[in-house]
């Protein structure tokens, strides 16, 4: 793992932190391309009523809209859980470079 792995994973955990505080599965995602954040999201099922508000697609929300493209090419997707099925469907549609989960 690189030092820069460690650091958004501190900052994912950060984000799994804030589900866990509001009664959701404590999973977050950050999103980063070119060493800066372009997406980031925490697991919100229950509160949004959405069975697609996971940490992991909120963040791929967030990427698509800042590159204004839902080819999120050349990013790094940092998550504190391992994906699910649907997660990791939508990371091969997005076409992320790499994923780091721990």
């Amino acid at each position: 793992m690189k030092q820069q792995d460690e650091y958004w994973m501190r900052h994912a955990l950060d984000l799994a932190r804030r589900a866990w505080e509001q009664g959701e599965v404590p999973v977050g995602a950050v999103l980063v391309q070119n060493d800066r954040v372009i997406g980031e999201g925490w697991n919100r099922p229950i509160g949004q009523h959405d069975p697609t508000a996971h940490a992991e697609i909120m963040a791929l929300r967030q990427g698509g809209k800042v590159l204004e493209n839902y080819r999120l090419l050349d990013t790094t997707l940092y998550v504190t859980l391992e994906p699910c099925v649907m997660c990791a469907g939508a990371m091969v549609h997005s076409r992320i470079s790499r994923l780091v989960y721990g």
